[in-house]
């Protein structure tokens, strides 16, 4: 089977960050794709697994790429193809598999604490030693889940990561790089501005912090990587069988 990854950019300054490295040191291709310019068709039965990365806009936006991205989730969950939504990535499965999406009553911009459930632990963050991490955050938008969602990260405001048959969902931002933050720092200076968000405190301990937040990326990657092979297993069982 192919060892490709599709991994769809909303926006040109939201990427793989630091995931990029590290599938291209375990052999996978990466087809970076911004969600604009998708091809009107796509089989996710040909990509190993499918990430979709975030971005300002909110899934509720009718927007032809958004929506194509939600019929894409549907697809790709329904042929047990995994699939991983960072922030915006998040929202747009938690809407497509039946969820609803809706402004949260803060937005969380900056370093905030999550609280890893049980099934966290024992799952995508299996390995990180603390039930409490403290991660990047950028996002306005929160959603109500399907019953059929396992909660997987959370805080007092809001749900913070989730799975839902092969898809898996992180609100905060596991992929970002100190550079990255910088950039977006920059990007979204309006957005600081009008959220009177203090850049100084963004930056305080930056390097501690993301030195940190790649350690519990190190260990996301490899059990979402280990999820990617076991759904592989099983769609070749499946194939032996019929």
């Amino acid at each position: 089977m192919t060892r490709r990854i599709l991994s769809i950019q909303n926006i040109e300054c939201e990427t793989l960050g630091i995931l990029e490295p590290l599938l291209l040191a375990d052999g996978y291709e990466i087809q970076n794709v911004l969600a604009k310019e998708l091809p009107s068709q796509i089989n996710p039965e040909t990509y190993k697994a499918i990430i979709i990365l975030g971005g300002p806009m909110s899934a509720n936006d009718d927007l032809k790429y958004l929506n194509f991205e939600k019929l894409l989730i549907k697809d790709a969950v329904l042929k047990q193809v995994p699939t991983l939504g960072i922030c915006l990535g998040s929202q747009l499965i938690a809407s497509a598999l039946g969820g609803k999406v809706y402004k949260g009553i803060q937005k969380e911009i900056g370093w905030r604490y999550i609280d890893l459930s049980k099934n966290g632990k024992e799952g995508v963050f299996k390995g990180i030693r603390n039930s409490r991490l403290e991660v990047f955050q950028w996002h306005g938008d929160t959603f109500e889940l399907p019953t059929n969602a396992e909660i997987l990260a959370s805080t007092e405001l809001y749900i913070q990561a989730f799975k839902i048959g092969t898809a898996i969902g992180i609100q905060f931002h596991i992929e970002v790089t100190k550079n990255m933050i910088n950039d977006w720092l920059l990007q979204y200076c309006r957005e600081i501005r009008t959220e009177m968000i203090s850049t100084r405190k963004i930056s305080r301990d930056i390097h501690t912090k993301t030195q940190n937040l790649r350690k519990y990326c190190l260990a996301f990657y490899s059990n979402f990587c280990s999820f990617i092979e076991q759904c592989d297993s099983a769609e070749k069982s499946v194939s032996a069988l019929s």
